[in-house]
């Protein structure tokens, strides 16, 4: 082979060229440790803020159902809160794809799971520093509903099949459905079974904490392990 014809990955000392958006931890991976983020900041807003959902925004359609016929321990103002700041960090996470997306997975992932940890990083200060408080409530169910839709828009948009990261109906869905048992082919069912595990450990994890110890540390968690995610994602799947 001649030296005009090299391969475009080849370098002059043998080795060869690296993509950027590859250099990481593939999107899988990241998007299941995000998973388990989810099933603590759930638990922390479910058990410690008043039976509210931050993370799964079917739950709180459902919660709002109830409050709004006077069920008791649910919260109007605590459940439009949590839907609106989600709503406003999806809007958010569509303008960083917008901004992001076309140019760089890997940037795009990271900046958005920077600013995840830093949002949930501030609702942990907040809890240590004013536990109780009823204005630190509303603090952290805005934080984290804000992170969360910020996450989801851009999880949405990645495209990752199976790995919504804080939903399970459709995963579970296809688990079964697409089953060899069910005469289909059983692809992605590692992935799916994976996402479940992820959510419960996660739930069971960000749960033991709020009853044992506050509703700061698993929060705390949580921001660092987006931090960490944030600074190891690659943009491959």
């Amino acid at each position: 082979m001649t030296a005009d014809a090299q391969p475009d990955d080849a370098r002059p000392g043998g080795g060869r060229a690296t993509d950027p958006e590859s250099r990481g931890l593939r999107l899988v991976a990241v998007l299941l440790g995000l998973t388990v983020v989810s099933g603590m900041i759930d638990a922390v807003s479910y058990l410690g803020l008043g039976h509210v959902f931050t993370a799964n925004m079917t739950g709180n359609v459902v919660v709002l159902g109830f409050a709004a016929v006077g069920a008791p321990g649910f919260s109007i103002p605590h459940t439009v809160t949590s839907l609106a700041c989600f709503l406003v960090g999806a809007l958010a996470g569509g303008r960083v794809a917008a901004r992001y997306g076309g140019v760089s997975r890997r940037a795009w992932a990271r900046v958005t799971l920077a600013a995840e940890a830093v949002l949930v990083g501030a609702s942990a200060v907040i809890a240590y520093a004013a536990p109780g408080a009823a204005a630190t409530a509303y603090a952290l169910i805005a934080l984290t509903a804000f992170a969360m839709g910020l996450r989801n828009a851009t999880v949405r948009k990645l495209g990752v099949a199976d790995l919504t990261t804080t939903v399970l109906t459709m995963t579970l869905t296809g688990l079964a459905s697409d089953s060899r048992a069910a005469g289909g082919p059983g692809h992605r069912s590692g992935r799916r079974v994976a996402a479940v595990l992820a959510m419960l450990l996660g739930a069971v994890l960000g749960a033991w904490l709020v009853l044992h110890r506050d509703l700061g540390t698993p929060l705390l968690i949580s921001a660092v392990a987006a931090g960490v995610l944030a600074a190891v994602t690659s943009g491959r799947e």
